[in-house]
């Protein structure tokens, strides 16, 4: 039987405890600001006007994704495949969802927002490292942020050494996209595949 009303859902669960519900806040705090300077992995999620969902990785140094004095945020971009799935739901609806990771930290950060895809001299000069300049900057302003729970973490023990799968369990990404397309692609050892990255990392 499928769920089809928030009644017939709700009958399957009990009411959020009084904390689930308070605990989101709607700026960030210094808890929040904290764990964003702590972080170097985010999941971007969008949507297109049509309902398409997206869910993007975002990577950098801890504390690549900067706060504002005005508690925006600030998540520079880097080079990618140029699919700009994400950029053309920012510029289609101006939503995100974010969800900060710390390696070893078994609590998340969610964060939501309304975006705007900005060129502002002095937020790409925020963003500006040793790296690079990025071309735009995703900025955020905060509607809803709250800590989730270890309990998926704890479940799935992603951080435990017992529980990583050896990389040769399945082809090469290279492998696998030229199995789905038909497009062949050379085969490439993980260091070819780093050294071939490394002017993007």
């Amino acid at each position: 039987m499928d769920i089809r009303s928030l009644e017939d859902l709700r009958q399957l669960y009990a009411a959020p405890q009084e904390r689930a519900v308070k605990k989101e806040i709607a700026t960030l705090d210094g808890h929040c600001r904290s764990f964003i300077a702590l972080s170097p992995f985010l999941i971007l999620s969008t949507g297109s006007r049509e309902h398409q969902l997206d869910a993007s990785p975002r990577g950098g140094d801890p504390g690549f994704v900067k706060v504002t004095a005005q508690g925006q945020l600030l998540i520079p971009d880097a080079p990618g495949n140029n699919r700009l799935d994400s950029f053309e739901n920012i510029v289609a609806t101006g939503q995100v969802g974010l969800l900060f990771l710390i390696p070893g930290f078994d609590e998340t950060l969610r964060v939501n927002g309304t975006a705007v895809l900005s060129t502002s001299a002095e937020e790409i000069a925020a963003c500006t490292n040793e790296r690079r300049a990025p071309r735009l900057v995703v900025r955020v302003s905060v509607t809803a942020a709250y800590l989730h729970c270890a309990k998926a973490f704890l479940r799935s023990r992603l951080w435990s050494e017992s529980a990583r799968v050896d990389r040769s369990v399945l082809p090469t990404a290279g492998r696998m996209i030229s199995d789905q397309t038909g497009i062949h692609v050379a085969p490439e050892t993980r260091e070819a595949m780093e050294k071939r990255y490394a002017p993007d990392l």
